[in-house]
This record gives structure tokens, sequence and C-alpha cells, in this order.
């Protein structure tokens, strides 16, 4: 009886043993493929655009409270103790800056183009700061963030639709279709569509460089990876409101 005993304890140590090198490998296949922060980061740069965007025009409040809810997401996921979950909760507070900035514009800001970068840049020193701590993958998904957003605004200054910014956001229901579909045909020139292919060049050559020097074996190298990311969903997001500016203006908002 007692050898039974033994021998079932035996077998369930051996389970239980089993079991955590199980999960443990399944966080480390996670951790160790590039994909899985590529799908977190990308998510992360398209929900402001889909969620935030038609969210802060009716009701900015709210918006921006929910920027508290963001932190305390990350706050909750950290208490975790887990590597994999740490990446998303500093992924997180990335997010928050971004979308902390996109709710103070966009919701009082928004008929004042020269504001927006300066806005949106609310929390840069502090991302700067975190470039030196853990949090650096969070800091580095926030200022590429940034700057995928400073460069789209000097992309419309230079095809000159800026102009139509104002006009847009002010205009009512009726008139605002008729402003973007002029938008729309300012667009397709060779000088517009020769600075948009341009621009959108040597975006893709900075985010392949970056991601050149990335590793996913080291917190260094995924914050690489991970501004890498952004820039490309940025750019591919960019790519989908210009195409749609051209083929069906109404349906684009402001390029």
């Amino acid at each position: 009886m007692k050898e039974l005993i033994t021998k079932n304890l035996e077998v369930k140590d051996k389970f239980n043993l089993e079991l955590h090198n199980t999960l443990h490998s399944c966080e480390s296949i996670f951790l160790s493929r590039p994909i899985a922060l590529r799908l977190w980061s990308s998510f992360f740069v398209i929900l402001p655009i889909f969620v935030q965007a038609p969210w802060v025009r009716f009701e900015p409040i709210s918006a921006l409270c929910f920027t508290f809810v963001i932190l305390l997401g990350a706050f909750f996921l950290n208490k975790k103790k887990s590597n994999k979950w740490f990446i998303v909760s500093s992924l997180l507070i990335g997010v928050s800056g971004s979308w902390l900035g996109g709710c103070l514009f966009w919701g009082w800001l928004s008929p004042f183009p020269i504001l927006h970068i300066p806005v949106e840049s609310v929390v840069l020193p502090l991302a700067f700061i975190g470039l030196g701590t853990n949090w650096k993958i969070g800091s580095s998904f926030y200022i590429s963030s940034l700057f995928g957003t400073a460069v789209t605004d000097i992309t419309i200054f230079l095809t000159g639709i800026m102009d139509q910014w104002r006009e847009v956001i002010a205009a009512d229901s009726e008139n605002a279709p008729l402003i973007l579909k002029k938008t729309s045909e300012n667009l397709i020139h060779i000088k517009s569509l020769s600075i948009i292919i341009v621009v959108a060049l040597i975006l893709w050559l900075i985010s392949k460089e970056i991601f050149d020097s990335g590793t996913i074996n080291s917190t260094n190298g995924k914050a690489l990876l991970v501004s890498s990311y952004v820039i490309q969903t940025t750019l591919i997001v960019d790519g989908i409101f210009i195409f749609l500016a051209i083929l069906q203006p109404t349906l684009s908002g402001l390029v």
C-alpha cells in the first residue's frame, strides 16, 4: 500500500512538472515569435484610429477618462509577474500616452492643426525617460506612433491639403463631402503622388533599418521591433486612407 501511494505521488509530481514545463514552454514560444509582438503592436496602433476617433468626437470627456482605464489595465497585467504580460502592460503604457494626446487634441483643439503634434507630444518627456527603464517597449511604441503622426502631418502639409483641415472640421454634414472631394482631387496630381511615394519609401526604409537592428531575445531588441512594427502599421493605415480619399472621399475623412 505504501509503495502504491509513493508511486502515485511520483506520478503526480511528474505530471505537475510536465505541466509547468509545458506552460513555461508556451510562454517562451510566445516571446520568441516576433509575429506575436507584431500583432500586439499593430492592434494597439489600429485601436485608437477606429475606436478613439469616433468616440472622442461625440464624447470627448468619457474618451479622455478611458486613458485611466488603459493605465489600470497595464497595472493589472504587470501584477501577473509574467514576462509575457509585462510586455503587453508596457505596450498599454505607450498606448495610454497616445490615447491621452489624441483625446486632448481631437476633443477640443482639432480646428488648429498647428497644435496637433505639440498636443500629441504631451507625455514625450516621460517617454524619453522610459527608454532608460524596463518600460522602454511602451516608450518606443509611443515615440514611434508620434513619429508616424508627425510624418503624416508633414505629408499633408507638403501635398497642399492642410488648408482643407479646418474646413473639414468646421463643415456641416452637407458641405463636408464636397470639401473632401476637393481634397481628393488635390491628391491626384504628379506632385502630390510623388511626395506621398517618396515619404512612404523613406518610412519603409527607416522601419526596415530599425527592424534589422531588433531582436526578440532582449528588451532593447523588442523595443526596436515594436518601433519598426508601429511605423509599418502607420504606413499601411495611411495608405488605406489615401486610397479611400482617392476612390471614395466621403469615407476617408481628412487624410
